[in-house]
């Protein structure tokens, strides 16, 4: 997966991180959440903040 796959990571995050509720997760953490899932091999680098809300914004939307 790659920063731009906002989706994939979403479902992949939903169905990993069941005990933390993404409304209440920080950047950092998210970051380092993304960084950490075994099929995530882009450059930690390319990642920024709009990328970072609407990978948030998507797991919300996965758990509704």
């Amino acid at each position: 997966m790659k920063w731009t796959d906002v989706q994939d990571i979403a479902i992949e995050l939903a169905d990993t991180q069941k005990e933390i509720d993404p409304r209440y997760v920080n950047f950092v953490t998210l970051r380092d959440l993304v960084l950490a899932l075994p099929d995530f091999n882009d450059d930690p680098e390319r990642c920024g903040e709009k990328v970072l809300e609407a990978i948030q914004a998507a797991w919300m939307d996965e758990l509704d």
